[in-house]
């Protein structure tokens, strides 16, 4: 039986592939020098991989995901944690490397999986389809000896039916149809995120691979854990799930903006923000300008706290402030 995913258009999954198609098309048409590129994408694989096995757990944080990325030893972090990491950045450059395939298989799929989870699984093995039944929350996933037949079907939509449909919603129908599947023993999630990923750059979508979308899923996993869940509990309608993830790809392609309005102000030092500045940027976006004490009751840290985000900023040139001593504000430079 083929697989047909089933959703509707709704008017807020409309106005979000519109604002995200508005978003793409800058940033495409935007001239960013070529000797940045390379820059961001380590950027964004640093961050996805941080991201991606943040959602399951793992302790290491951006900064130390960055220096395993270096090549540098953390001598503080357990080996496990590290292997997660390690693994998660092969499998995006398996991604990556594997762009131009016309045709997915099994065999790609198995060889991702094994990438992502060799080592590190708690049950089952790496690369192979389970042979156990498993539990994902109060969810009972479809049994092993069905788990083959269902990937495949998944896999023939993914070839031939996802291609009539825009790569925002098709991306978000493969990761959660995988995620329903549960095909592996452990590691799942991971590798569901990862196919999600390879859609987008198959499809072009993400041309140069600088828009790290599981740093959205981290930011509030119990939020992506119900909209995963959402689906099964109203009859295997994606509606509300293709909703939530056109959220998160449009907040992405916001954050990739700012980074690279930051390379063509002239922030060649400062390219890897960290979460809450670009936290406060936006914050600066939407409300124009703020005064230091709306910026650090806002992001509720201490006075402190809130120049050290602002320091650099400034220095890079994103940030000015204007005003006396008294009644001096913080605002976007115009870049």
């Amino acid at each position: 039986m083929a697989y047909v995913p089933h959703f509707t258009i709704t008017s807020t999954l409309l106005s979000q592939v519109e604002q995200i198609a508005a978003l793409r098309e800058r940033i495409q048409s935007t001239t960013i020098d070529l000797a940045w590129i390379p820059a961001l994408q380590r950027d964004t694989r640093a961050r996805n991989a941080h991201a991606s096995t943040a959602i399951e757990g793992n302790p290491l944080t951006l900064e130390q995901v960055r220096e395993l990325e270096e090549g540098r030893t953390l001598s503080r972090a357990g080996e496990r944690a590290k292997r997660e990491v390690v693994n998660c950045f092969g499998g995006l450059r398996f991604v990556e490397q594997n762009v131009s395939l016309k045709s997915i298989r099994h065999e790609h799929v198995l060889e991702l999986h094994r990438i992502l989870a060799g080592e590190v699984m708690d049950q089952g093995e790496a690369g192979k389809y389970r042979m156990i039944g498993v539990r994902v929350g109060d969810y009972l996933p479809p049994p092993p000896a069905a788990v083959s037949g269902l990937m495949f079907e998944l896999l023939e939509w993914w070839n031939k039916s996802a291609t009539k449909l825009s790569p925002v919603l098709s991306s978000a129908i493969l990761h959660h149809r995988f995620e329903s599947i549960h095909p592996f023993a452990d590691g799942n999630g991971r590798t569901g995120r990862a196919l999600s990923l390879w859609e987008l750059y198959r499809r072009g979508f993400d041309a140069h691979h600088i828009f790290p979308v599981d740093e959205f899923y981290w930011e509030d996993r119990s939020r992506y854990y119900k909209a995963l869940d959402t689906v099964r509990h109203a009859g295997d309608d994606l509606t509300t799930w293709l909703e939530y993830y056109a959220e998160g790809l449009r907040q992405t392609l916001e954050r990739a903006w700012i980074r690279i309005q930051s390379i063509q102000g002239g922030a060649t030092k400062k390219l890897a923000l960290r979460p809450r500045q670009e936290q406060l940027l936006h914050l600066l976006r939407d409300h124009g300008s703020m005064a230091p004490n709306e910026i650090w009751s806002a992001l509720s840290i201490s006075r402190q706290g809130a120049m050290d985000l602002l320091k650099p900023l400034i220095a890079a040139g994103l940030v000015e402030k204007v005003g006396g001593a008294k009644t001096g504000h913080y605002v976007l430079k115009d870049l």
